[in-house]
């Protein structure tokens, strides 16, 4: 074959530019910390790279998720633990307005403290996050959830929960229905409840009951009648849902229980005759209708034995229905609780992934200096010597020899 000079110098600036282009590359490696600059360096290795730092993105988006959630959660659960404690305080001063040695002033008073209990209440159930949404008004973040009216407090939000992608698989929730946790409250024992009829004369009080035998409770409704006559008191149980007299002409002493149906009560005082207290399945009821009514009770003159009755009724089934409550509460915030953790648990589980998916990108793509020093400083000796070279054979020349 013959070697003609411009073929020498074409294939010796062509073994430069290679070596040239292998130098540039490892200082690329070196200065970038990365040993795929390009698709082009490893188009497996960068295939992977993209999805890998997708997943990555993704995931650290739901660890953005999961603060927002947590932060929501976090002032829900502060706020229903102050609705615990004011229901306990509430409670608390039911019992001492139950004191015997109290008046109507007294009673007044206590009253008195409780509606400051009810506005502290409302506008617990009012609260807000701190992006300016309502906690419990549902999908209805604007809106506030409960309002004042002729009729007493109503419920303006919806059923929803908001809720918020914290996982691929899990969408929580994050603020919750306020007529779930202050309105459908059960009442009575959470089973039935019992009631003295508004027009009782007597000083008969009846205490909220016990399930003695779930096996025979019907769902009805029933009445206690009491009957006066000859200085013997006696009273019939009649199950008002189906008109049947379930017996009649009982003896009746103060604090014996009274028991039917797989249902027990215990009505102390001297009822007068005709008297009535009912007993019917337990419905739903707000709290802040229960503190109306305690607050009604409290009100109440005791100038009278029926007064005393009325307000001693009043006063037990208020009791009853805040303990009700407290538990519902306490149940709603065990929820919230349980969210919480649950994104505690999902959190460390993100981090550890961001920690796996981190280490799949560095062997993928980062430099291996050691590597990179040694590649760079090969190409380096090896353009110094086809240069070296280049320059020797250039001068070569039949001329010089002539």
């Amino acid at each position: 074959m013959r070697v003609t000079t411009g073929m020498i110098f074409d294939r010796a600036v062509a073994a430069l530019q290679r070596q040239q282009q292998s130098l540039v590359e490892a200082q690329q490696q070196l200065s970038t910390g990365r040993k795929v600059v390009t698709p082009s360096d490893d188009p497996i290795a960068a295939a992977r790279a993209v999805a890998l730092n997708q997943a990555k993105a993704l995931n650290d988006q739901y660890g953005i998720n999961r603060g927002y959630a947590r932060d929501s959660l976090a002032l829900t659960e502060s706020t229903l633990a102050q609705v615990g404690r004011l229901v306990m305080d509430a409670r608390t001063a039911v019992i001492a307005a139950g004191n015997g040695a109290l008046n109507d002033v007294d009673r007044r008073a206590i009253a008195v403290e409780l509606e400051g209990r009810f506005q502290a209440l409302l506008a617990l159930a009012n609260a807000t996050n701190g992006a300016g949404e309502y906690l419990f008004s549902g999908y209805r973040g604007t809106t506030p959830p409960f309002a004042v009216t002729a009729s007493g407090v109503v419920y303006q939000g919806d059923q929803g929960r908001r809720e918020i992608q914290v996982d691929a698989s899990r969408l929580m929730p994050v603020a919750e229905s306020g007529d779930a946790i202050f309105q459908r409250i059960p009442t009575g024992n959470g089973v039935f409840v019992t009631a003295a009829d508004s027009g009782n004369t007597g000083s008969g009080v009846v205490d909220s009951g016990t399930v003695v035998n779930p096996a025979l409770l019907t769902g009805h409704r029933y009445e206690i009648v009491f009957s006066v006559s000859g200085g013997t008191t006696t009273y019939s149980v009649v199950d008002t849902t189906t008109g049947t007299t379930l017996s009649t002409g009982n003896a009746y002493t103060s604090g014996t229980a009274i028991e039917f149906d797989g249902i027990q009560l215990t009505i102390t005082g001297a009822p007068a005759n005709g008297d009535r207290f009912s007993v019917s399945p337990s419905g739903t009821q707000s709290l802040f209708t229960t503190l109306q009514n305690i607050i009604l009770a409290l009100k109440t003159s005791t100038a009278t034995p029926a007064g005393q009755a009325q307000v001693a009724n009043g006063l037990n089934a208020g009791l009853a229905n805040l303990d009700l409550a407290l538990n519902h509460v306490l149940a709603a915030r065990a929820s919230v609780g349980a969210r919480l953790a649950e994104l505690d648990a999902l959190q460390a589980g993100g981090e550890e992934m961001a920690v796996q998916y981190q280490a799949s990108l560095s062997r993928l793509t980062d430099v291996d200096y050691a590597q990179a020093i040694s590649d760079f400083v090969r190409s380096q000796q090896s353009l110094e010597a086809a240069r070296a070279s280049f320059s020797r054979v250039a001068r070569l020349s039949l001329f010089d020899y002539l």
